[in-house]
């Protein structure tokens, strides 16, 4: 069967597009076949800096004939019905159209069209055009004659202007062959702004710049080898881990390996040749992240170290040359090499600075007392200057600075729930974000936390605050490390916490694919915290304090406005929100007891605050209310929003991450739908609950227990359904048969011991004492017949089912479970 060959050149793409730039080719052009009636064997794309290419095997040489029937109105129809027919059949005439009788829907007509098949070159002229000038790509341009303004030309090429050819890079010429596999290939014949699809590419740029003339996909690749152009992306990568791990062998050190640095390199040359650079040692005084980054960021090259080595870096690094040198790459070399010494030279100087004091401490006073800051210290300096300059976090929700007081309120109600240091989560929470201010994290964002860590050693910070600045930001990924240290683990929840409030207070939730704020991720990295650290917290007052702190943004820190959460009690009366588990009381920003304004439209719950904002004036040593108004911000805050409520509340987001979590790790999706309710909050236990199901669901008490529950369920479902009287509870002088009362006795027993292990959140100790109402529950069904004449019995009999329902709903809802 036929092969076709596309070839598309161009200058030099982008590394960071090619990959999925060539599978977008593959794709289109399938895709476009395909519809049109053609099949193929096989498909695979390559990539190489100017050029994309795709092989495919096996292609039909035409279309297979095609066959319809058009189904047309009844013969009696009206003339306007039958014409519109013909038209739509392509007929000339109602005697072309055959009829049919159908019993119930009388004569009518059909069409019968013949579509015969077309040549596969024919229908491959016909799509590439139409693919290649609608490709999707990331960025585009316009370029040769073609793009000049219309009634212009050069060289014979008309100009299109804003018709003409956008493509990555200037496209320089096509390359599309097909035919089968042992005899002659023939071109297909399409043109692109004047570039005339042919059977000649062309090698490396400077090694072989001169045409090749290829068949068939075989000699075009070793053609192109022969040229200086290696055509698979994958052999590239392989050649140039290969070569820089031997070089590197041979010089006594090893390969730092970096799969993203040798995807992009790999796109960068067409004949990779590995070389080796230096720099002087003095620049080893530098940290090694900062040197690898300078290096990898700026001149695309590897770094190394000693054999053996965990830690540290040489003074040597790999670099990826695209030309063969005469000289053996030592121009080549010189040149990179005055390049990273003077990035590493400029690294230094951001490395000394951030160590030095800053020039304007006279204004950071204020801030260093709102947190309690040393201005003697770098870092502390770093911080100050955060909040003094005001840095946005997000236009909605305030400053850097205010991020970080909501967070260290946060982090010191959930210190005690995770047993760390309260000091030393306080500290850390404080000098959390102060390496945002620091050149190197300015100059290198992703060293962010890293940096941190290694300023507040240098200052003699504690060691667990150090930890906590590099890894509160952690996971980043469901295979991305944990924090270890307590104080870590506290201020990471903290900020995931105030970060997934946040932007659900100001409705900037993820909506299908988009996540612009990593709110998943966030949501994600709660669960795996609190799942495999086994930390007990119950999200809801987390959130709920969450929630309360997001307010400072609101609050106007004067004597005219205040902010504060309250609900209503028991009695329907409005208080401030007063959590005992946080200790949140009201603040004391005025004296006068202030007077409560109904907000515009909140739902109010147990756990969701409802903001108010009071106007006081001050007169004297007193104040009192002059006048009460709703701040157009804080209209932000008292919209009905889903932060606890609704379909796309945040616990429920919380619960998908948590579904996905569990499923990762094998759990069954019905098990964890059976566990969860739309109020659990404790993570840690649903996770239990569900180990502890699929082990009794998986064993044969178990399985025989489910069925007989999920028959109980079922029958009084369907008796409740039709009205059917169910008696309050079991009357025991209404039992009649043994069966009967045996799964009585048997549920108040398994009830209260399933009730007492879950009440000690011994889960398995719960599901062992309902495994006891199996044979019950089986004897009950084999002899008692439900359904009774005697209603009183019936309804009875129907209290006894729904106890076997409530039972077994104390650790999880049987009727979810499939099987």
């Amino acid at each position: 069967m036929p092969d076709l060959l596309l070839e598309l050149r161009s200058e030099e793409i982008p590394a960071r597009m090619q990959r999925k730039a060539a599978g977008d080719l593959k794709k289109l052009v399938t895709d476009a076949l395909v519809e049109r009636g053609l099949t193929y064997e096989g498909a695979r794309e390559y990539w190489t800096p100017r050029r994309l290419t795709l092989d495919i095997r096996g292609l039909n040489a035409r279309s297979a004939d095609v066959r319809e029937e058009k189904k047309g109105p009844r013969t009696d129809a009206n003339e306007k019905a039958i014409e519109g027919f013909l038209r739509g059949a392509g007929l000339n005439d109602i005697s072309e159209a055959q009829v049919v009788s159908d019993p119930k829907k009388g004569d009518f007509y059909i069409a019968i069209i013949n579509k015969p098949g077309r040549p596969a070159e024919e229908i491959i002229a016909e799509v590439m055009p139409g693919i290649i000038r609608s490709f999707p790509w990331p960025k585009s341009m316009r370029s040769g004659p073609a793009s000049m303004p219309k009634g212009s030309s050069y060289a014979g090429i008309e100009g299109k202007g804003s018709e003409s050819l956008r493509w990555v890079r200037p496209l320089q010429s096509i390359v599309c062959l097909f035919g089968p596999e042992h005899d002659e290939t023939q071109v297909i014949p399409f043109v692109i702004d004047g570039i005339v699809a042919g059977n000649v590419t062309y090698g490396h740029r400077f090694h072989a710049p001169g045409p090749i003339t290829v068949r068939r996909f075989e000699d075009y690749v070793s053609s192109l080898e022969k040229a200086k152009v290696i055509l698979d992306a994958e052999r590239r990568k392989d050649i140039i881990l290969h070569d820089a791990k031997d070089l590197a062998f041979a010089n006594g050190l090893e390969l730092v390996e970096d799969e993203g640095l040798l995807e992009e390199v790999s796109g960068l040359v067409e004949w990779p040749q590995v070389l080796m650079g230096t720099f002087e040692e003095d620049y080893l005084q530098i940290p090694a992240e900062i040197i690898r980054l300078t290096i990898k960021t700026n001149q695309k090259c590897f770094v190394t170290r000693s054999q053996g080595a965990e830690e540290g870096l040489s003074n040597r690094f790999i670099l990826i040359s695209n030309i063969e040198a005469s000289d053996g790459g030592k121009e080549i070399i010189h040149g990179n090499g005055k390049v990273v010494r003077a990035r590493l030279s400029d690294a230094r100087h951001f490395w000394n600075r951030d160590q030095g004091n800053l020039p304007d401490l006279e204004t950071l006073k204020d801030s260093a007392a709102k947190f309690g800051l040393d201005l003697k210290k770098p870092l502390d300096q770093r911080m100050a200057k955060l909040d003094a300059l005001n840095v946005t976090f997000h236009a909605k929700l305030g400053t850097q600075g205010r991020r970080v007081a909501r967070i260290r309120k946060l982090a010191k109600a959930l210190a005690p729930v995770v047993g760390a240091d309260a000091d030393l989560v306080d500290r850390a929470v404080v000098l959390a974000k102060a390496d945002l201010r620091t050149e190197a994290v300015g100059e290198f964002p992703e060293l962010q936390g890293l940096m941190g860590r290694k300023y507040a050693t240098l200052q003699g910070e504690n060691e667990s605050v150090a930890a906590a600045i590099e890894d509160h930001y952690k996971p980043q990924g469901p295979s991305d490390r944990l924090p270890a240290d307590k104080v870590a683990i506290t201020v990471a929840l903290a900020d995931k916490l105030d970060t997934l409030v946040g932007f659900w207070a100001i409705d900037e939730k993820p909506t299908g694919s988009k996540d612009p704020f990593a709110l998943r991720r966030a949501a994600l990295g709660v669960v795996r915290i609190l799942l495999e650290k086994n930390v007990r917290l119950p999200l809801l007052k987390a959130v709920s304090h969450a929630w309360v702190n997001t307010f400072d943004r609101f609050i106007e820190i004067d004597a005219n406005y205040v902010i504060w959460p309250f609900q209503h009690d028991s009695n329907g009366i409005l208080t401030p929100v007063v959590d005992p588990l946080f200790n949140l009381q009201p603040p004391n920003k005025i004296d006068e007891t202030p007077v409560v304004v109904q907000p515009k439209s909140v739902k109010l719950d147990t756990y969701q605050p409802v903001t108010f904002l009071y106007s006081v004036q001050n007169k004297g040593n007193f104040g009192f209310v002059e006048s009460l108004e709703i701040s157009p911000r804080g209209d932000e805050l008292t919209k009905e929003n889903s932060l606890l409520n609704g379909d796309a509340n945040l616990l429920s987001f919380f619960h998908d991450r948590l579904k996905v979590y569990l499923r990762d790790l094998g759990a069954r999706y019905d098990l964890i739908d059976a566990v969860l309710t739309p109020e659990s909050d404790d993570l840690l236990m649903i996770a239990r609950r569900v180990e502890a199901l699929t082990a009794f669901i998986t064993g044969e008490d178990g399985r025989n227990l489910l069925a007989g529950a999920k028959r109980a369920t079922q029958l009084l479902a369907a008796e409740e359904k039709k009205g059917t009287v169910v008696a309050d509870g079991v009357s025991k002088e209404l039992l009649k048969l043994d069966a009967e009362k045996a799964l009585y006795a048997a549920i108040k027993t398994a009830s209260a011991d399933a009730a007492k292990a879950v009440a000690g959140e011994d889960f398995r100790s719960a599901m062992q004492a309902l495994s006891t109402l199996r044979a019950p529950v089986d004897k009950f069904f084999e002899d008692v017949l439900v359904n009774d004449e005697d209603a009183a019995i019936r309804a009875n009999r129907l209290a006894l089912l729904k106890a076997i329902r409530e039972a077994t709903g104390t650790v999880a809802d049987f009727s979810k479970i499939t099987g």
